[in-house]
């Protein structure tokens, strides 16, 4: 997101979206007729480049494009309306799964995507307020390194027997940080200039908006699979159980534009992390086996509002904040918000789940009556998912029943974990928010000092 985003700055946005959206029609065709694993991981990682060059250019054009107060609406329909894509999207796969192969899923963006081209190259002006200046291609690859190897080394943590890998990928995640850090430091024209970067208004909406959108990612991810392992819900069921999510987060988003004009982008973001928190106390206190959907429908709604109020101010803080030079870096920064911190609380809340539920099903083993009857083979099957614990149940149809109510039992006591630790990075990114994020009226002094800055630069 960073690199091609600062390659969008330099050759043009307008190429980049255009290249980006045409080459994620021929990736999503490979990932929907893969014949293995490996050419469906090639064909997600070719997906990936593809996004990582329509994406950041997306909210750097509307950066480029608006000023102002102008400028907070149009962020707030792209917040809002990029976040509600990604609520339905389980209940259009589930919709496609109900009656077509797994690869299916991959072609409901063919259409979007192949409007999406003709009205870029229609409609999108060319080199708007774009600069001159090289790109740093040593720290474009510098932040993938840094990327790959957090979130590769958060996903293999909790994968028995991989223990080394992950902290290996840890270690190379660090050094890349630290040598990203002091080539950031050192030369003139830096991909991630870490004097913007420093401001206030800047890194707190940074980091707040890593853990709002990552809360929305991790919630949907964690509560798809109770959903459907718990509750019994079919794919398309548990796609539909979003809707109120995504209803609330089209609904709140030019709402929350009004509000940050109002009561400033600190209020708005407070009032987003209010309803995420509730969503994920929600999910704590409220859901358990055989429970009816209104308990699910209320936390995903409490989810959606919180993200509708938080999500553009997140975004318009970050994009008021840099100079319109460097839209790609803030354009990048938030479309890194969704990916990055979805991918972060994924894992964290995945990895929770998984500890939960060996904890939890390892404990109802050792209390079982005919223990002695269980082999390791077994147990270490049936600690590793919820799925695993299913396939035992159909080979031993004699204690199905007792199989079954142990792992749902475990996988709610898994998941619990997993909502705690939401809740907890609420928490965190609130306080962060009240002690470090300006009010209102100190944020416009120091925008208009950043931009009165961002002038005398520009014109030096």
């Amino acid at each position: 997101m960073l690199y091609l985003g600062a390659l969008g700055d330099r050759y043009g946005r307008k190429l980049m979206l255009v290249l980006g959206t045409a080459l994620s029609i021929p990736a999503a065709i490979l990932a929907a007729t893969a014949s293995s694993v490996g050419v469906l991981i090639g064909a997600r990682i070719f997906g990936g480049l593809a996004a990582g060059m329509a994406f950041p250019t997306t909210l750097a054009l509307i950066t480029a494009l608006w000023s102002g107060p102008a400028r907070t609406r149009p962020i707030a329909l792209w917040s809002g309306i990029g976040a509600s894509m990604s609520a339905l999207g389980p209940l259009l796969s589930g919709a496609l799964l109900e009656h077509h192969a797994w690869g299916s899923v991959f072609l409901l963006t063919l259409p979007f995507a192949v409007l999406a081209l003709v009205m870029a190259i229609l409609l999108v002006p060319s080199h708007v307020n774009e600069t001159s200046d090289p790109v740093d291609n040593l720290g474009g690859i510098l932040s993938i390194v840094l990327v790959s190897g957090i979130v590769l080394g958060i996903n293999f943590a909790p994968v028995p027997g991989k223990g080394k890998l992950a902290l290996a990928l840890g270690g190379v995640a660090l050094l890349a940080l630290v040598c990203f850090y002091l080539r950031q430091r050192r030369t003139r024209f830096p991909l991630y200039d870490l004097h913007v970067a420093s401001r206030r208004v800047f890194w707190v909406a940074a980091v707040g908006g890593i853990v709002v959108f990552g809360s929305l990612m991790g919630a949907i991810f964690v509560g798809q699979q109770f959903l459907q392992n718990v509750l019994h819900y079919s794919t398309l069921g548990a796609g539909a159980s979003i809707l109120p999510a995504a209803f609330l987060l089209v609904a709140i988003a030019p709402r929350s534009a009004k509000l940050v004009e109002s009561r400033g982008a600190r209020f708005t973001l407070l009032v987003g992390y209010g309803f995420c928190l509730l969503g994920f106390i929600t999910m704590l206190l409220l859901w358990r086996s055989g429970i009816p959907y209104w308990k699910v429908g209320l936390a995903y709604a409490f989810i959606g509002a919180g993200v509708g109020f938080a999500g553009t101010p997140a975004s318009r803080s970050l994009t008021g904040s840099v100079p319109v030079k460097r839209a790609g870096m803030a354009s990048g920064t938030s479309d890194l918000q969704r990916d990055l911190g979805g991918a972060i609380m994924q894992s964290i809340m995945g990895a929770l789940l998984t500890a939960g539920f060996a904890t939890s099903i390892s404990k109802a083993i050792a209390a079982a009556p005919n223990k002695a009857l269980i082999t390791s083979n077994i147990e270490n099957t049936l600690t590793k998912s919820f799925s695993s614990a299913e396939s035992v149940a159909h080979q031993y149809p004699h204690y199905a029943s007792a199989i079954t109510a142990a792992a749902s039992s475990s996988f709610v006591s898994g998941s619990n974990w997993a909502y705690a630790a939401g809740a907890i990075a609420i928490v965190f990114g609130a306080g962060l928010i009240y002690r470090c994020f300006p009010d209102k009226d100190e944020e416009r002094r120091l925008l208009a000092e950043y931009h009165a800055h961002d002038a005398v630069e520009g014109a030096s």
